[in-house]
């Protein structure tokens, strides 16, 4: 049962992993001054070719709760990223985007009624302590628009996630991958049109940057999202996504070469000491885990047949 769990633990930390890694794509090949575009481009695709393998539309209240869901956790989630990625430096965007394990795990708790672990509590202030110390000295300066828009898309994402762990148990992953994918970006294209106009022209950089968006950091990233969110309670979900700051920050660093001084280190080794303390489960001793399983047979129960003889059930 442990290594199942764990197993929906490293399928779920696809997505965050993924994710933290279009901080740097978007900064760095996509078009600037088109977050509009550049979340309809990412996200409809993505759904479209999704909805080519599941086969399968939504069907009654699944078409309003499709554009509920999918505006919270594709159309705003995506165009407010696309804003950040371009306003801040690819650590830093990933690393606020993370405060989302203590909104999951408020949201889950009042929403889904999934009193979180103490561990998951511990992690989650873990790792929200370490992106404060990442911001601290030895950061880049900090753009407000790209915070506000940072806290606004973990709002959205949160609020969504949960929504969807709450309405979506009976809708496979990936057919709600779909069904998100698209209604999200329906919602944002008449905008996209409006505010920008024509569709940015996308040089060979670009076009294999949103090669990689569309298929690996959207289409897989929120299939893996939506099969952890069904299999794991939302806290531990949310604390697996811990990991998309530590993407940014990698890429950013290495590959950016932003700047990483020691308060990044310690507030990035707080962050992956979280990660691990959110998500291990309490050790229970052998003895006590035979009386559980002792307990949890329910005990026989007797009763005397018409010749009074007395049978177990």
């Amino acid at each position: 049962m442990e290594d199942k769990r764990m197993r929906w633990i490293l399928l779920t930390a696809i997505a965050p992993v993924a994710w933290g890694s279009t901080y740097y794509v978007t900064r760095q090949v996509l078009p600037p001054d088109a977050a509009l575009w550049g979340g309809v481009i990412r996200c409809l695709p993505a759904g479209l070719l999704v909805l080519l393998i599941v086969r399968r539309l939504p069907r009654g209240s699944w078409w309003w709760r499709s554009f509920v869901l999918g505006t919270l956790t594709v159309g705003g989630l995506n165009v407010l990223v696309y804003i950040v990625a371009q306003r801040l430096p690819t650590s830093l965007a990933a690393t606020l985007m993370s405060t989302s394990a203590a909104a999951m795990l408020l949201l889950s708790w009042l929403i889904l009624r999934q009193r979180p672990r103490a561990a998951a509590i511990v992690g989650a202030v873990i790792g929200i302590v370490g992106v404060v110390v990442m911001m601290g000295p030895g950061a880049e300066p900090v753009d407000p628009w790209g915070v506000a828009a940072s806290i606004g898309a973990m709002l959205s994402s949160s609020l969504g996630f949960v929504l969807t762990a709450k309405w979506g148990a009976a809708v496979p992953p990936v057919t709600m991958t779909a069904w998100q994918l698209i209604a999200g970006s329906l919602v944002v294209l008449p905008f996209a049109l409006v505010v920008e106009g024509a569709p940015p022209a996308l040089d060979a950089p670009a076009l294999a940057g949103f090669a990689y968006v569309i298929l690996i950091a959207t289409a897989l990233a929120y299939a893996a999202w939506f099969a952890g969110l069904r299999r794991l309670p939302g806290s531990v979900v949310g604390v697996v996504g811990l990991l998309n700051p530590v993407t940014g920050v990698v890429l950013g660093v290495f590959l950016a070469g932003e700047a990483f001084g020691l308060a990044q280190v310690v507030g990035l080794l707080l962050v992956l000491g979280g990660v691990v303390i959110g998500i291990l489960r309490p050790l229970v001793p052998r003895h006590r885990r035979s009386e559980l399983r002792t307990d949890a047979v329910p005990a026989p129960h007797s009763r005397r047949n018409s010749a009074g003889v007395e049978e177990m059930s």
